[in-house]
């Protein structure tokens, strides 16, 4: 029997269904229809890669949307195989990713509702905030995570938040804990023809040669995740000196950084800092020798398209977000100098001719 509760949330009034039928999860029929909640960045959309992959490959007649950011469009349509659609959140109050539109929530709540989803994942998070939304969709079920001595929605399908592992692998403990089969956990950026026929028309423009450049990332959302512009600029030169290109990516609002960079620097470097779409970026990434870049975005895909790394933590948890491969992907820790960087450098240089040489 449904019961219509209605739930006051500050300023924000909204009505839910809800079911005292047993856990979705005990039916033999499969979701015909799955949200999953996970309102981040980039990283964090690539981070969520496997455990996408594992649900539709368990699911594979599912519709399966993700209720995103705005910016997770270009994401959704790269990852089609997975996700059939983005649902836009307008914000929600205490999660910082965008401003709390809540006269949009009412409206919002009730067109997701409408859609009668059988299953929504929260995989935003411990849930400390996010069991409180993803209850709200109305969904014939519900499944995430939740923090010792917190709210739980459902004692069956939510599950202690295993904040000492990786990023990478938290979605999946939940899949897992759900009895869903996994489906491995590397990560993936699709890459089309089109992305590989623009990227070399850029370094064609640009002379450069796969394996002869180095990609140099100054930038980063959060500020404090920075490392200084001036200590990039010694690495780069360090690399420079070695006869390899140095290209400095970011976006169009970082340009002024990586601008920083280049005139800090004794060799020249190629800026092409808001000049490359996320697709352009990966492909001319994908023939990079080496990436060198702070804990952001570009860091996983990086890790996505197997491409050598030295990532910089300056203010993030490396044993949260540094990518699993730690031989292929260096990290460098919080107060670490240029030399450490170039320390780390070396050895993927080293590894990469040994490993051509055999």
């Amino acid at each position: 029997m449904h019961v219509r509760e209605t739930i006051s949330l500050g300023k924000i009034l909204v009505c839910m269904n809800t079911s005292n039928s047993s856990s979705f999860f005990d039916r033999p029929r499969p979701p015909g229809r799955v949200l999953v909640l996970r309102a981040l960045q980039l990283g964090d959309l690539l981070c969520s890669v496997p455990a996408l992959r594992a649900l539709r490959r368990a699911w594979p007649k599912a519709e399966i949307a993700l209720v995103g950011l705005a910016e997770a469009k270009t994401f959704v349509e790269r990852f089609g195989a997975y996700l059939d659609e983005l649902i836009v959140l307008p914000g929600f109050p205490g999660l910082v990713e965008q401003p709390a539109h809540t006269e949009a929530l009412p409206a919002f709540l009730e067109t997701v509702q409408r859609r009668q989803f059988d299953l929504a994942l929260q995989l935003h998070g411990s849930g400390s905030i996010t069991n409180i939304l993803v209850e709200l969709f109305g969904a014939g079920q519900t499944a995430g995570f939740y923090l010792p001595g917190a709210y739980c929605p459902d004692e069956r399908t939510f599950f202690s938040y295993p904040e000492h592992e990786p990023e990478v692998r938290r979605p999946l403990q939940l899949l897992s804990a759900l009895g869903l089969p996994l489906a491995g956990e590397e990560l993936e950026f699709p890459l089309l023809a089109d992305d590989r026929r623009a990227a070399a028309r850029l370094m064609a423009t640009l002379g450069l040669e796969p394996g002869r450049y180095v990609c140099v990332h100054a930038g980063a959302r959060d500020p404090k995740r920075r490392w200084p512009s001036r200590f990039f600029a010694q690495v780069a030169d360090w690399l420079a000196a070695l006869g390899l290109a140095i290209v400095l990516t970011g976006t169009g609002e970082e340009a002024s950084l990586t601008g920083a960079v280049a005139r800090q620097m004794h060799y020249p470097a190629f800026n092409l800092a808001g000049q490359t779409t996320l697709a352009t970026l990966a492909a001319l990434l994908e023939s990079a020798r080496l990436l060198v870049s702070n804990d952001t975005g570009i860091s996983h895909l990086a890790a996505c398209l197997a491409v050598p790394s030295v990532v910089i933590f300056s203010a993030s948890d490396p044993a949260r977000w540094a990518p699993l491969d730690r031989e292929r992907h260096r990290v460098v820790l919080p107060g670490a100098d240029p030399a450490v960087v170039v320390a780390q450098g070396e050895l993927l240089l080293e590894r990469e001719w040994r490993t051509n040489a055999a």
